[in-house]
């Protein structure tokens, strides 16, 4: 019986555990990235293992994020991030390089390697055939090490796509029609692999665009085949020698089976506030806009921007609509330069920001008060773009640019015909604003700016665990919920203290105080559970408030993932009735933790506050037990040296 793609790739790293549905395995990671907001957290882990250099093939210290300058902190950051890659084997992408998604796809990638990235949408290089997953920093601080990755063996879902797109469809609506039908939390433990003739139709940067919004389906990764389209990119890019053909065998079996005709698709849109509230934007049509953006790590490479600066030649911005374009590289902005789409973007009215993340994590560009925003971007969660109450729409980059002509929400199929773009037959490869390793780092000295902060710390779990119930929350909750982002937030991201103030800052301005007042607490949570950004600061912030467990119907992966590598107790409901049991301000009691936990038994929770009881489970590896009542990874890694 033949094998899929992925698991020929998870089989070739293999160090510990055995492929088995359900089963904890432990993977060799190649290639690292990281970016500026959670980078410094990361790198400040990892000096804490005590190494000389990274034992990675390859790691990248990409800054993207939080290029704002508004103070010292941004910049004091980007210091320390230049001065860690150079003492310790990185290469350093500086500020105006790119989105780090972007610019490994153009510079780094490879078919057939492992990828970890502190940053959820890592699996973007699944577009080149490479098994691309996102994490918490401190897992990807301990790849960086040496040591193994760990999650459970996922099943995969293959994707079968036939026919080819028609005019006006792109690559989003591909993955917005997966959306569409699987939902934010279809993808849970899984592995996305396209196959099937439609995915010879698909440039890479296409896959990419498919392959980064993946995670918006809450799948562990999400991946193409290695073919003459992957190859032809790599010789534009100048790395042919990189290239490997890859595919699944022709016998191959999965485990769930989806099927996309892509002949059949249209144009899409997600309404707000989730990727998944999709509908054709047909049926949409005709909605006022005052903001559209494009860009972001999803729709900002050259044959993006070429076919947005082809619909604006010769016409002018509405007069009611601010447009935005942040272009996804260095290599992008350079290029579109020089084929005078930049100048025929300008001429329209659009006003370019530099390369990088930008107005997508609310770093600029929120939207005015209770406005509608249409962007070629990956999330729109509510208030994520800066503004609370503003709807933010998600559409492809050629959605966006018909209505930032119109005014209003567009079917670019009303327009006429569609431009046609090809694939430059090579892109200027110039990496100039990446500065490589160094041979030796020994002597190079570490700058760290005052808005660094130690790690916080805390010690071995609590057995039993006693505290109030915090805070109560729906579904689909994400880390930014939890730990914010914005302008005013990213900023402190080495400084966990001041951070703390912003904790739940969406859902409940005063849980900081309370926690604090309370000694720590509980926090009770509703489906998926951390969706969203990998940002583990969703985690180091509530251990430094003394969360000590959070109770959910179900959680996202990075997420539970980081809530263990923080000693943060994840529980969910053994019966989903009982969330209604608990309620802000009750006094819950877990008691005989160890005990379930070594046994892999259902955990006793008493409400003091009303008497009911109830049962949890907390279904962990040995290994991830021992990191939990240790009090966190960094913890079990220090008493095991």
């Amino acid at each position: 019986m033949g094998e899929n793609l992925t698991t020929k790739i998870l089989r070739a790293h293999l160090v510990n555990g055995e492929m088995l549905p359900g089963k904890e395995i432990g993977i060799r990671i190649d290639q690292t990235l990281t970016q500026d907001a959670t980078g410094t957290m990361a790198y400040q882990q990892f000096e804490t293992l005590g190494l000389e250099r990274v034992a990675t093939e390859l790691s990248v210290s990409y800054v993207d994020h939080n290029m704002l300058q508004s103070d010292y902190k941004n910049a004091d950051d980007h210091l320390y991030l230049q001065s860690i890659a150079a003492k310790y084997g990185l290469y350093y992408s500086r500020p105006g390089n790119g989105i780090c998604h972007q610019v490994h796809l153009e510079r780094f990638g490879a078919p057939g390697k492992t990828l970890l990235g502190s940053d959820s949408h890592t699996p973007t290089a699944g577009g080149l055939g490479m098994l691309a997953i996102g994490a918490g920093g401190l897992d990807v601080a301990v790849a960086m090490a040496g040591a193994p990755f760990f999650l459970t063996m996922p099943r995969v879902v293959r994707a079968w796509l036939s026919g080819a797109l028609n005019d006006w469809v792109s690559a989003k609506d591909v993955i917005l029609e997966l959306l569409r039908r699987l939902g934010v939390k279809g993808g849970v433990g899984k592995v996305i692999e396209y196959s099937g003739p439609g995915v010879a139709s698909l440039s890479v940067t296409q896959r990419a665009t498919i392959t980064n919004m993946g995670a918006e389906l809450g799948a562990t990764s999400s991946l193409f085949p290695s073919d003459a389209a992957t190859l032809g990119y790599m010789q534009a890019q100048g790395r042919a020698e990189s290239w490997q053909p890859l595919a699944a065998d022709d016998d191959a079996t999965y485990d769930e089976y989806v099927d996309i005709d892509l002949s059949a698709l249209e144009p899409m849109v997600a309404l707000p506030h989730s990727p998944d509230n999709v509908l054709p934007v047909s049926e949409v049509a005709g909605r006022p806009l005052q903001q559209v953006c494009i860009g972001s790590c999803t729709n900002s490479s050259v044959v993006d921007l070429e076919k947005v600066a082809s619909m604006l030649k010769g016409q002018t911005v509405h007069p009611g609509v601010s447009l935005t374009i942040s272009p996804g590289s260095k290599q992008v902005l350079t290029m579109i330069a020089q084929s005078g789409a930049l100048a025929v973007l300008v001429a329209a009215g659009a006003r370019i920001l530099e390369s990088g993340c930008g107005p997508c994590i609310g770093m600029g560009q929120a939207p005015a008060s209770g406005t509608n925003s249409l962007r070629s971007f990956n999330r729109n969660f509510a208030g994520r773009s800066g503004t609370a109450d503003a709807q933010v729409y998600l559409a492809s980059a050629e959605v966006c640019a018909a209505s930032a002509i119109t005014g209003i929400i567009t079917d670019p199929r009303t327009l006429g015909q569609s431009p046609s773009i090809e694939m430059p037959d090579s892109f200027l490869a110039d990496d100039n604003l990446v500065v490589p390793p160094l041979s030796d780092g020994s002597r190079i000295q570490v700058i760290r700016g005052p808005n660094i902060k130690p790690l916080p710390t805390r010690g071995r779990l609590d057995d039993p665990i006693t505290g109030e119930i915090l805070l109560v929350t729906g579904d689909n909750v994400s880390t930014d919920d939890i730990m914010m982002a914005g302008a005013q937030v990213l900023p402190l991201r080495s400084n966990i203290p001041a951070m703390s103030a912003f904790a739940f800052a969406r859902l409940d301005p005063s849980l900081p105080e309370r926690a604090k007042a309370a000694g720590g607490g509980i926090i009770v949570g509703g489906e998926n559970y951390g969706q969203g950004s990998s940002r583990e600061h969703a985690a180091l912030v509530p251990m430094y408030l003394c969360i000590r467990a959070v109770l959910a119907k179900s959680f996202a992966r990075i997420h539970q993932a980081n809530l263990l590598n923080f000693g943060i107790l994840p529980l969910t409901f053994a019966d989903q009735a009982d969330a209604a049991l608990c309620h802000q301000g009750d006094q819950l009691r877990i008691t005989d933790i160890e005990l379930a936990l070594r046994s892999k038994s259902l955990l006793n929770i008493v409400n003091d506050t009303t008497g009911a009881t109830f049962k949890a489970r907390c279904e962990l590896s040995s290994r991830q037990a021992d990191i939990v009542l240790a009090g966190g990874l960094l913890n079990l890694a220090r008493t095991s040296k």
